[in-house]
């Protein structure tokens, strides 16, 4: 193949909109191979330490949400003096999120906008693999230099909403089912989906037909206020569609939506204040991971609450997930490592802005012995990057969101097409139910 096929001869952009119908940024990159596109994701609770979105503000357009400038800065900016380099999308990924990286200049990709500079890289990315005829999971998984057997991911199905993604009472945000004895994730989506049914019909019984609305990410928002309440929903459900102990269950409570002034407050959104401290707040969480089958507790104090992580992380038998506290982001991961705070990162591709940088806090990760959950966005895209990406780095679990609604579904399908093709070629993989249950 002529290397000039190798080079990017173009590089477009667009404004589309995101699952929430709120505008994000769409970038297409044309090579030899033909045209790679990426469509980026958007989050809702946004921590702190993230990389920068960056929305016009203008009040009469999309009430502010429109990113018309990260377009032009993709066209106008990046495309240039990107295709100027002459990068080969094959073998050059690093070098090419590298030169954005230093393009911006700086800290956190507020010139450019993080959105621009992502949409970019997941479709170099995707232009690379194309180039080398491979799949996407195929190209990452040596960008990211793994050569054990493929490790397929458990999927954790959000499938109760409450805090920022919800209208309810309940102060945590995510409860998710893990289907770890399953044998195969096209076997683990099915036990999640009919789990997922069963808590249909358990809610209907029990709240009423206009309680199982769902939330941004396809959970079910009924009229509940305690965690306990949450978790037997999902005891009786698991039961209902008779896969109890296969079933195992996952809390996001995103607790810095509910922390203020040292306080965790379990009632931010009812009239009546439920303020905790860090300490009473880790009791409960051990009351409930000793009265049901929790595996992982994702964010369960704020961001800067350094020392509730380190306290609870002391004697934490479960996997213990750091989302805002880290913003895949590799400083904030060598502090928690020092201060000892957790034993597992979220992978967000958008809260950190390139697919390299994403990589890097996973091997960061991995390197201390932690664990990597990679996960969606609540304002999430018909784009299933992330599905390869959680396959490339054999991280063996990946969350986006519940068995319903197209762009939450779109990566659970992708991972039952990389399973087949695995299957096809005869390519050693296994499904990771039994590492998680470790």
């Amino acid at each position: 193949m002529a290397n000039h096929t190798a080079h990017i001869s173009a590089i477009t952009a667009s404004q589309r909109l995101d699952s929430r119908g709120k505008p994000t940024i769409q970038v297409t990159v044309t090579t030899g191979a033909g045209p790679s596109t990426a469509l980026v994701p958007s989050g809702a609770s946004v921590g702190d330490y993230e990389a920068h979105e960056l929305r016009d503000g203008n009040a009469s357009n999309y009430s502010g949400n429109s990113v018309h400038q990260a377009v032009q800065n993709v066209e106008r900016v990046i495309a240039p003096e990107l295709i100027k380099q002459r990068f080969n999308v094959g073998e050059d990924m690093a070098k090419i999120d590298r030169f954005m990286i230093q393009l911006d200049g700086s800290r956190n990709k507020s010139r450019l906008g993080a959105n621009a500079i992502l949409g970019v890289s997941m479709a170099c990315a995707r232009a690379g693999a194309a180039l080398k005829g491979v799949p996407l999971y195929e190209f990452l998984r040596k960008e990211a230099g793994i050569t054990r057997p493929y490790l397929l991911p458990v999927p954790f199905f959000n499938v109760l909403n409450g805090g920022k993604h919800s209208g309810n009472t309940m102060a945590f945000q995510e409860f998710m089912i893990a289907p770890i004895g399953a044998e195969s994730v096209t076997h683990a989506v099915q036990l999640g989906s009919e789990v997922y049914q069963a808590l249909k019909s358990v809610i209907t019984e029990k709240h009423g037909a206009s309680a199982i609305g769902v939330g941004d990410e396809g959970g079910f928002a009924p009229p509940i206020t305690e965690p306990s309440e949450a978790l037997d929903l999902l005891t009786a459900a698991v039961k209902r569609a008779g896969h109890e102990g296969k079933i195992k269950f996952a809390i996001d409570p995103a607790s810095s939506e509910f922390y203020s002034e040292g306080k965790y407050d379990l009632g931010f959104k009812s009239k009546t204040p439920c303020r905790l401290s860090a300490s009473a707040l880790a009791d409960l969480y051990r009351s409930l991971t000793d009265k049901y089958p929790i595996i992982l507790l994702e964010d369960p104090f704020a961001e800067d609450d350094w020392a509730a992580w380190s306290a609870f992380n002391q004697d934490c038998p479960i996997e213990l997930v750091g989302d805002d506290l880290l913003a895949t982001n590799i400083e904030r991961i060598e502090t928690a490592k020092e201060k000892d705070a957790c034993n597992s990162l979220l992978l967000k591709i958008n809260q950190i802005g390139t697919i390299t940088e994403s990589m890097e806090a996973a091997k960061k990760a991995f390197s201390y012995g932690w664990r990597v959950f990679v996960s969606h966005r609540s304002g999430e895209t018909t784009d299933d990057f992330i599905a390869d990406l959680t396959v490339s780095l054999s991280t063996g679990h990946l969350k986006s969101g519940s068995p319903c609604r197209g762009e939450r579904v779109v990566k659970y399908n992708r991972l039952m097409d990389i399973e087949d093709r695995l299957n096809v070629f005869g390519e050693p993989h296994e499904y990771a139910g039994r590492e998680l249950s470790l």
